[in-house]
């Protein structure tokens, strides 16, 4: 397994990152413990989850509990953007996870960019919770390019996370490049564009081609898992072929 620096958290985590959304749709609980703890047998250590979906936070809390807790990096997130719902949602989130601590914490989808010196207190609230020990780092998640773009502009965020795929117009292939010229962890989430994409190696290839992303992979089968640590260890050639099928992958969905 690679590992790469997210940024200048000084973290080291996988190129392999393990959206645990889809635990929430498993079975049971053992089901979902089963396969995050195979994935970091297989050397997975970067896990994402988000408030949103209590149940898959939970089911990673049950997870990590029989794993060295410095040798693995969890990112979860809140959607609020109330001081003290934030501060709440932390409480929930440690709580579900059974850890003392949230390696990064992201605001999730907002509508807007908030500022150090603001006065809607979110940075405060963020900065007060890092203080306590309760998160290390602070990200920020959006689907707007727009936003994005602004959030990397003014430099208080640690990580984006942002949807990146082949599907994704060229416009918006700058953003790792701007991430990496001010030291900023990029996360890329839908890598197969929400189960359109069904390619995987294709996929996997467009993102390679990226040094600096780390793809948020929601695996829910071992088969999944499987197949995406395979693509790791054996990437895709990146040849004229390549970019032809890339062409028409997306001359298809267009």
């Amino acid at each position: 397994m690679e590992y790469v620096a997210l940024g200048n958290t000084n973290m080291l985590v996988s190129r392999i990152a393990f959206g645990a959304y889809g635990l929430q749709n498993l079975q049971s609980d053992d089901e979902a413990i089963s396969l995050v703890r195979l994935a970091y047998e297989k050397g997975i250590n970067f896990f994402d989850t988000t408030r949103s979906k209590p149940e898959s936070e939970k089911r990673l809390g049950l997870a990590i509990q029989s794993m060295k807790r410095e040798d693995f990096v969890i990112t979860t997130k809140t959607i609020s953007d109330n001081p003290k719902q934030i501060a709440s949602d932390i409480e929930e989130s440690l709580f579900c996870l059974q850890t003392d601590y949230v390696d990064l914490y992201q605001i999730e989808n907002f509508s807007f960019v908030p500022q150090v010196k603001s006065t809607d207190g979110i940075f405060s609230a963020l900065e007060k919770a890092k203080k306590a020990g309760k998160i290390r780092h602070i990200g920020y998640t959006t689907d707007s390019y727009e936003l994005a773009l602004e959030a990397i502009d003014i430099g208080l965020f640690e990580t984006i996370q942002f949807p990146f795929n082949i599907l994704l117009p060229d416009s918006c292939h700058n953003i790792p490049a701007l991430c990496e010229k001010k030291d900023i962890g990029f996360m890329a989430m839908r890598p197969l564009c929400g189960g359109i994409v069904t390619n995987i190696p294709l996929a996997y290839g467009f993102i390679r081609q990226f040094e600096n992303v780390v793809p948020l992979w929601g695996i829910r089968t071992e088969e999944e898992l499987n197949q995406i640590l395979y693509f790791e260890a054996h990437p895709p050639v990146v040849d004229e072929q390549f970019f032809k099928e890339v062409k028409e992958v997306r001359e298809r969905f267009s």
